[in-house]
């Protein structure tokens, strides 16, 4: 992999094709109102959300999508200059005085954070007779998270010539004196990345009823997953977990890891799949009157198992590393590296035919009000039930609403922090008939253009089709 950027750039031709922190980002909708989903969500969109929004009165009889795709990506340390660099400009040159002040700014919790996902195909249909309803979807998602301590940003941009590294080791590389622990060295860094291609379907029923009053939905989900990568390194507390498994779409060098008999070697183009999984997701709606909306979800129960190209490491002391660290702001590569790359890593990695690991499983919990067709607002709070990668960094809180100044055009606004981003005020315009939607909108307004906290995210609908009402 060259540039993270054209990481992003393949998920979005991915989209094409049968098929990332949260699924929110391709629902263009959810986007403009900064990812506030749980009571707004409805036919295919609610897979992944709440999927009892499947049996709520409201639906339409059928709805489809030919692709929706969003993106995002934010620090809460980088400037904007450092940020678009690494992002668009990653084959910049770094200059002495550029290396010293990036190095200082990727010293965070929240050095970068990245969401990407793509539904290919989207269909949810009423069933008649109060059956409630069905819907299936396929679907990408890609996340990552960084965060790093002054030692680790120091040696993934310098190498060698880190600081740390000079301290206890010579020239030639021979210790000067027993170099510390990775866990003490590197104690607060994070490094996680996983893309994943999903088999979605749903079902929602409505199990209540007292007209006028009061209606409780319930509804369950289950997807397939692919696993085309994951890596996941955390060092925190003195304790140290690492372990990757990419496929060659990442183009990771194992070197003599390869050979070994212990190593299920997976080469080759293209986005192979190196691990599979079972999920599901269990969800409650209430509609109380014809205005309150509540929702509760859970949403990624279970596990993957990854098979290909499985790698793992435990602490050990500093070693004297093999390279001299990035002359460019493809500080991303550089991160890539460390999950495997020989003699680009800082860590020494076992071969392992398997490794087990749970889904970033997620409490969501929503309310809003929906005062007509032309207004419609709601609280989102969601909430990650586990630390593994792929999921929240921290908890998320939104508000947003939808409304209508004319018929045919619905505008998207809010306010949402958290899940590793500042806050943000997010905005988004869709074209509105009968028939058919097509939007764009993005979940940070102003942050392109600030200098503290950058973000910038985009999400498309091309074309979403909806037929009748349930």
């Amino acid at each position: 992999m060259k540039h993270f950027s054209s990481l992003l750039a393949t998920l979005g031709l991915l989209s094409t094709l049968p098929a990332l922190a949260q699924n929110e980002l391709s629902n263009f909708s959810a986007t403009g109102r900064g990812g506030v989903a749980n009571t707004f969500a409805l036919d295919y969109q609610s897979l992944g959300i709440n999927p009892a929004n499947l049996g709520r009165q409201g639906n339409s009889l059928l709805a489809f999508t030919i692709g929706e795709v969003g993106v995002g990506a934010g620090s809460q340390s980088l400037t904007n200059a450092q940020f678009k660099k690494l992002i668009l400009h990653s084959g910049d040159a770094l200059t002495a005085t550029e290396r010293t002040a990036l190095v200082a700014n990727l010293n965070s919790n929240n050095a970068l954070n990245i969401n990407a996902d793509a539904t290919a195909f989207g269909l949810a249909v009423a069933l008649p007779a109060g059956l409630g309803g069905l819907a299936v979807s396929v679907h990408q998602r890609l996340s990552g998270h960084v965060a790093l301590n002054q030692n680790s940003a120091d040696l993934i941009v310098n190498g060698r010539n880190a600081a740390i590294v000079q301290q206890y080791y010579a020239a030639d590389g021979t210790a000067k004196s027993t170099p510390p622990l990775l866990s003490a060295a590197l104690d607060g860094t994070q490094m996680q990345l996983a893309l994943t291609n999903e088999f979605n379907i749903g079902y929602g029923l409505e199990v209540f009823d007292v007209p006028g009053v009061i209606k409780v939905t319930a509804g369950a989900g289950y997807r397939y997953i692919q696993g085309v990568g994951i890596a996941d390194v955390r060092i925190t507390g003195g304790s140290l977990s690492a372990y990757s498994s990419l496929s060659p779409v990442f183009n990771i060098n194992y070197g003599s890891l390869a050979s070994s008999p212990n190593f299920n070697y997976q080469s080759g183009a293209g986005l192979q799949p190196v691990g599979h999984g079972n999920g599901f997701d269990l969800g409650l709606a209430t509609e109380i009157g014809k205005v309150v909306r509540l929702g509760a979800s859970i949403t990624d129960i279970g596990s993957m198992s990854w098979t290909g190209n499985v790698v793992t490491a435990t602490d050990q002391n500093l070693a004297y590393p093999q390279y001299s660290g990035t002359a460019t702001y493809d500080v991303v590569k550089s991160i890539i590296n460390q999950f495997g790359d020989s003699g680009k890593t800082l860590f020494t990695y076992q071969a392992a035919q398997e490794h087990k690991a749970s889904l970033p499983t997620k409490l969501r919990l929503g309310g809003g009000v929906r005062i007509s067709e032309l207004f419609e607002a709601g609280l989102d709070v969601t909430v990650p039930l586990n630390q593994v990668a792929g999921n929240l960094p921290a908890p998320f809180i939104g508000a947003g609403l939808d409304f209508k100044p004319v018929r045919w055009v619905r505008l998207s606004t809010g306010v949402s922090g958290g899940a590793g981003y500042n806050l943000n005020v997010p905005f988004g315009v869709t074209l509105v008939t009968p028939v058919w939607e097509a939007g764009i909108s993005t979940r940070s307004v102003m942050g392109y253009f600030s200098d503290s906290n950058p973000y910038a995210s985009l999400a498309l609908g091309f074309l979403r089709f909806k037929i009748g009402k349930k």
